[in-house]
């Protein structure tokens, strides 16, 4: 039998079915290394295929691990949010549990589906009939085409790695990391293109505003959400959303414990001589390379931290209990 030629067909059909692997990771587990997180950790993440080797027929799935052994599996016809899929166009969610090793999709109806079942493994869902592999969409490992980018000539090097002097409340961790610890910029901005990187740790029992939740302020004053909403749609409050603002574009999330930036091109609102603003602040934003706010306007500040000013004001990363870390942070003043 052959796939159905309409990646939809597939992904609707999908029932997830087992019993949870008694080691799997309690819900109060907090994980900072990949090599200690367990099977859980190894079955999460993002996976690709294409039917009929036709690229303009991909299916993307991202698997999340939710704790206990039990995972939540969401599908995108065209490919994976910023790559194939755009936000509007359908998504599936379907929720499994892990048995001896291995997750088991099995179809509704296997007539309908054009497969018996499908089997997540070893870095890899196979979609099988009658024992024969149809279709095999493999396990993809993105990276944010700024990801190490290099400060330019003129950039104010925030953090390198090496100390945390430029920071209020700063102080290295992990040896030359920064954490999410309510620490300020010394140094204030006014209209200033940020580039920074973060790491969201993996906490599979955690949810919403307690996976891996931070948050970068521009300017002290506008918070671009920092938390684990992988696979999630990508509200105001999950990552990459301006708190009470404005929602991303695509959630361009990627799983726990990968590092990923933010790329931030910010104007600062402008005030008249009786303090009186005339103009909101306006910021464009690329998560891991797309484009998630273009040329946002900021019609007022978000709470956290510093009321909308004429001043300039320091880059601001909150704490909010969870380990989120930092890294090569820099500046360019426009």
């Amino acid at each position: 039998m052959r796939l159905p030629t309409t990646t939809s067909s597939f992904l609707l059909c999908l029932l997830l079915v087992g019993t949870p692997l008694a080691a799997a990771p309690s819900d109060a587990d907090v994980f900072t290394e990949p090599e200690k997180a367990g099977i859980d950790y190894e079955l999460q993440g993002e996976y690709v295929g294409t039917i009929d080797a036709d690229d303009s027929k991909r299916i993307g799935i991202q698997v999340i691990a939710l704790g206990g052994g039990k995972f939540r599996a969401v599908g995108y016809d065209g490919g994976l949010p910023g790559d194939g899929w755009s936000r509007g166009e359908k998504r599936h969610a379907v929720e499994a549990e892990l048995n001896n090793g291995q997750v088991i999709f099995k179809p509704l109806d296997p007539k309908a589906a054009g497969f018996s079942v499908a089997i997540l493994k070893d870095g890899c869902i196979a979609i099988v009939h009658k024992k024969k592999t149809l279709l095999t969409l493999n396990k993809v490992q993105r990276k944010s085409p700024t990801l190490g980018a290099l400060p330019p000539e003129g950039a104010i090097v925030l953090f390198d790695g090496s100390h945390a002097d430029a920071w209020e409340n700063g102080s290295l961790t992990e040896g030359d990391l920064l954490g999410a610890t309510n620490v300020a910029s010394k140094r204030k901005f006014g209209d200033h293109l940020l580039h920074i990187e973060f790491r969201t740790p993996f906490m599979p029992g955690a949810r919403g505003q307690g996976r891996g939740n931070s948050g970068v302020y521009i300017q002290s004053r506008y918070e671009c959400q920092v938390l684990d909403s992988f696979g999630l749609e990508g509200a105001n409050n999950e990552c990459g959303g301006i708190y009470s603002i404005a929602e991303p574009a695509v959630n361009m999330c990627f799983p726990p414990l990968v590092w990923q930036t933010y790329d931030m091109d910010f104007t600062a609102a402008q005030y008249d001589d009786n303090g009186e603003k005339t103009k909101n602040a306006r910021v464009t934003i690329r998560h891991n390379g797309v484009v998630i706010h273009d040329d946002l306007e900021l019609t007022h500040g978000t709470p956290g931290r510093h009321p909308e000013g004429a001043e300039p004001d320091s880059v601001f990363m909150q704490d909010h209990g969870n380990p989120v870390v930092f890294r090569n942070i820099w500046v360019v003043e426009k």
